[in-house]
């Protein structure tokens, strides 16, 4: 594997197109028409051949309603992590663990390495290195001083109250059957997908 700076700058590629994506209700099935139904369903007959609406049917529509909104949503970075990585540096934590993130002198290799230089690349971001104990990348990753920490973190990380975790790919070269996940920072879920959309089609789920 070839040896990387801390410091690197990738070769410039063409820009990453951000998708997006949005959760459909069932095919045939408008979530106004589970509202409407809910809601014609508890109407009771009233004197004077009036209808009237049960208090019922408006608090359920209301939470179907709710939940239907919800599910479109697009995942959102409160720090805008993507968008600044993207055409820029990717701020990266590395932990030394054999086969996945190897360092000598001011030099990083291994598996994990180079999985988070062609992510980079994808986004046509150079990549800043940054080498350390698990416990202190953690922390400059709350602080805001890192954008993703790698180096052979398992999906049994005690990390989970800390940062946002990636879905585990045993598939990497070099981890030995252990299931690998990547840690970025708190609530930054468009950053995530984009980065779990890359290792998904690079080393599988």
């Amino acid at each position: 594997m070839t040896a990387r700076t801390h410091d690197h700058a990738m070769t410039a590629l063409p820009a990453y197109s951000q998708r997006t994506w949005r959760r459909k209700a069932p095919r045939g099935l408008h979530p106004t028409a589970i509202i409407d139904g809910m809601v014609e369903s508890t109407r009771a007959s009233a004197p004077g051949g009036r209808t009237k609406r049960s208090p019922r049917a408006w608090v359920a529509a209301l939470v179907v309603s709710a939940l239907l909104g919800g599910c479109g949503a697009i995942p959102a970075d409160p720090d805008g992590t993507l968008e600044r990585v993207t055409g820029g540096v990717l701020r990266v934590g590395a932990s030394p663990d054999e086969g996945l993130v190897t360092v000598v002198g001011e030099q990083v290799a291994g598996s994990e390495v180079e999985l988070v230089e062609a992510f980079a690349a994808h986004l046509n971001a150079d990549v800043q290195w940054r080498v350390g104990g698990e416990e202190d990348l953690v922390f400059d990753l709350k602080e805001g001083d890192l954008d993703l920490v790698v180096g052979g973190i398992t999906d049994k990380t005690p990390w989970v109250d800390s940062a946002g975790v990636s879905r585990a790919y045993p598939g990497i070269p070099g981890s030995d059957g252990r299931s690998i996940v990547m840690l970025v920072p708190l609530g930054e879920n468009r950053f995530l997908g984009a980065l779990e959309r890359f290792l998904d089609a690079e080393v599988g789920p």
